[in-house]
Formats: C-alpha cells, sequence, structure tokens
C-alpha cells in the first residue's frame, strides 16, 4: 500500500537540491536529498540530469578476461585480523597498521600502530593475498587479541572504519557465533555494499551459524583441497557461494618462515586476492558484478562455458558456402 498525503493544501515543494559534491563516485557519498514529486529515494528524470559514472561492461568472461595480466595495482585491501607482521617476507610490507583500541573516554577507536601479529593468523592471511596480488596495497587492522579471538564490539568497529575508508576488498577470516552482532553486521555488509567495498569472509571451521559469511551481500569461502592457488569453484548449494584452495596452504609463519596450514581461513584470502587481480584490470566493477566475474570464471563454470562455446562455434561453422550464420 502506497502511503498518501493527507488531504489538505499541499505543502510547497523544496527547492532542487544542489550538483553532487565533487570528487567523490556516487557510492562513496552521503544518500541524496529527496526530490519532490516522486517517491523516497527516487529520481525525476524529466528535471535532473543524469550523471556520467564509469562502466564496466560485461563481455565473455573468461580467467583471462577476468583477471590475465593483472598483479592488482591500485586496488587497495584491508585485513580485519589479528594484525599482520609486515617485515615477513611473505608479506612484503604494509601501507598502513592499526589497532582497535580503548580510549581514555571508554570508547573503541581505530589507531595506527606499528606493524605486528602476536598469533600469526594475519599475517598467514596477508601472505596468501600477497602472493597471488603482489602489486596490492595492504592495510592490517587488528580487532583479535593473541588468543585469535577478540570482542564483537572491536569487530563493529573496525569493520565500519574499514568500510568508512573506502577499501576495495575487506578480508576477514573470523566470524562471529553470537546473534547479538548478526543484525549491526548486516547492516555494516549492506552499507559494504552500497560503497563498493567488497567483504570476502570465512565461514566457520566447524558447522555451526557464525556471522557475516552467510550475508547476500558478502561473498563467502570454504575449502576445497585442490593445490592450485588459482583454481576455485561455485558452490551450487548455499550457503557458502565459492570453495578455494584452503588444505595444506603454505602460508608465512613465525620468524620469517613458511608453514602449511589448513582451514577456511586460508581459503577467504585466495578469493580476496582473485577479487583484488580482478578490479586491478577492471575498476568500474559492481560487487554484483564482482561476484559475476567470479562465478563465470570458477573452474566448474569457465569449464562448462568454453565446452559450450566450443560446440556452438562447430556448429556455426558447418555452414555451407554462402548461407548465414548468426553469432
Amino acid at each position: 500500500m502506497t502511503d498518501l498525503p493527507p488531504t489538505g493544501a499541499p505543502p510547497a515543494d523544496p527547492p532542487l537540491p544542489g550538483p553532487p559534491p565533487a570528487g567523490l563516485p556516487p557510492w562513496r557519498r552521503p544518500p541524496r536529498d529527496h526530490f519532490p514529486g516522486v517517491p523516497a529515494w527516487s529520481l525525476p528524470v524529466s528535471t535532473v540530469p543524469q550523471e556520467p559514472f564509469d562502466i564496466t561492461p560485461l563481455g565473455p568472461v573468461t580467467p583471462e578476461w577476468a583477471w590475465g595480466g593483472s598483479d592488482g595495482a591500485g586496488v587497495r585491501v584491508c585485513v580485519l585480523d589479528s594484525g599482520v607482521d609486515g617485515d615477513h617476507p611473505l608479506v612484503g610490507g604494509l601501507d598502513r597498521a592499526l589497532d582497535v583500541v580503548r580510549g581514555e573516554d571508554g570508547e573503541l577507536a581505530v589507531t595506527p600502530v606499528e606493524p605486528g601479529d602476536a598469533s600469526g593468523h594475519g599475517t598467514a592471511c596477508a601472505s596468501v593475498i600477497r602472493s597471488l596480488a603482489p602489486a596490492v596495497s595492504l592495510t592490517s587492522v587488528r580487532v583479535l587479541s593473541s588468543g585469535r579471538h577478540g570482542s564483537g564490539a572491536a569487530l563493529l568497529t573496525g569493520l565500519t572504519w574499514a568500510i568508512e575508508e573506502g577499501f576495495d576488498v575487506i578480508n576477514m577470516s573470523l566470524s562471529t557465533t553470537k546473534p547479538d552482532f548478526r543484525e549491526a553486521l548486516r547492516d555494516l555488509a549492506d552499507a559494504a555494499y552500497f560503497r563498493r567495498c567488497v567483504i570476502v569472509a570465512s565461514a566457520h571451521n566447524m558447522p555451526v551459524r557464525s556471522y557475516p559469511w552467510p550475508f547476500a551481500s558478502v561473498i563467502s569461502v570454504a575449502s576445497h583441497d585442490s593445490p592450485d592457488p588459482m583454481t576455485y569453484y561455485y558452490n551450487p548449494s548455499p550457503p557458502v557461494e565459492f570453495y578455494a584452495r584452503g588444505v595444506r596452504v603454505p602460508v608465512a609463519g613465525p620468524g620469517g618462515r613458511r608453514l602449511l596450514s589448513t582451514g577456511n581461513s586460508f581459503a577467504t584470502p585466495h578469493i580476496a586476492g582473485i577479487c583484488a587481480l580482478i578490479l586491478g584490470k577492471h575498476r568500474a566493477l559492481t560487487p554484483f558484478q564482482l561476484k559475476s566475474v567470479l562465478y563465470l570464471a570458477a573452474e566448474n563454470v569457465s569449464a562448462v562455458n568454453a565446452s559450450d562455446a566450443s560446440e556452438a562455434s562447430a556448429v556455426n561453422g558447418a555452414v555451407p558456402e554462402g548461407g548465414a550464420c548468426v553469432d
């Protein structure tokens, strides 16, 4: 049912909003004022000109089209975890390192710190991203303690900061089982989606309900046991959307070493790294386009598409001379 204004003399129309603020793309700005004469959140195209914006058209999507030749340059990735040892040779440096700390006023805030990681979990995840997308800009936000545990409030504070900073990709190799934080995380995941901040979230290692990975606005990841870091699969049986390498994964270990680790935590940065490669080549992709590209370039989808294209080519090629061929 549509809510109608009360009968009587209509209020005077408010003036039309001015031009949009310069310097920020539309998806990184505050919501626009409502326009008179149309329902809320609508646009009177007869009086307000369409604003130009960058578009990446989707042609036939293959892994080569999706990320061929990309190294992730220009893409900003935030690792929300236990911190990152930026000096580890498999990490190769950080752009920034921050921690969620409680100030003198008792409020949590995100504060710059020296890079470090007491548990090694965040460093391991960052090393996977760097191995796939060597030119990305990596930022660490510590929301977990040395025991790989943290408070829900710290998680919400760190994630809010990362979204407001406008990172292209946010790697979350963590989740919470506490339903008290579910709706706040859902709201943040939606905010990230509309700001074109792609959250790549790890499914829990145990068969329990946790968040935010089941939300449709994030990219959810679990593990497969293939050794190829660039091979991933679409999962047609939700809620997990993609399987990436997560068994015996070479990751950064203590003291500059390399070790093998297993878990959905280490599958997730594979997809985060691949997202960075895709965005490095196709900067204007929206989150739903990016998820579609991931789907179409997945091993179990792209192989079928290639087979179908080959069969179609064979059929279309068998046209008698002088005949017609519809591509």
